[in-house]
């Protein structure tokens, strides 16, 4: 275990989430989200970013990515394997490209703005959470 993936995992402690392997099996709020406000976040281009590299069933959106799997591939992952992908992909791999965007230590070239802030709140990781497990 190197240190960032010891840093996460006492955090997750600190906030009463624990890993359990490949996933963050517990809501990082103790409620579940809200499958449609997860769904704006998702397709909006200001806020979730995810169509800059992903794909999904938008078919009001007209240019999604094609770097990262089509998010209806979440439907194989359990509810804890997708937080833990959006919270910190590099703890399962280290040369992931996609954002912590519940991650605000030990990044690099962070804009002084958003330095020691999250991409998204605990609240936007659960309703990003909740739909995509609705892909299933």
């Amino acid at each position: 275990m190197n240190w960032c993936e010891a840093c996460a995992i006492a955090f997750s402690i600190l906030v009463g989430n624990a890993f359990a392997g490949d996933s963050i099996p517990a809501s990082l709020t103790g409620a579940k989200g809200d499958p449609a406000r997860g769904r704006a976040i998702v397709a909006n281009r200001q806020v979730g970013l995810c169509l800059l590299c992903h794909s999904g069933p938008f078919p009001e959106e007209r240019f999604q990515g094609g770097l990262a799997p089509d998010l209806r591939s979440a439907a194989r992952l359990s509810e804890g394997q997708i937080r833990q992908r959006i919270v910190d992909s590099t703890k399962l791999n280290p040369q992931s490209i996609m954002p912590a965007y519940y991650r605000s230590e030990g990044l690099e070239r962070v804009a002084p703005a958003y330095r020691g802030k999250t991409i998204l709140s605990a609240e936007q990781i659960e309703d990003v959470v909740a739909y995509l497990t609705t892909l299933k």
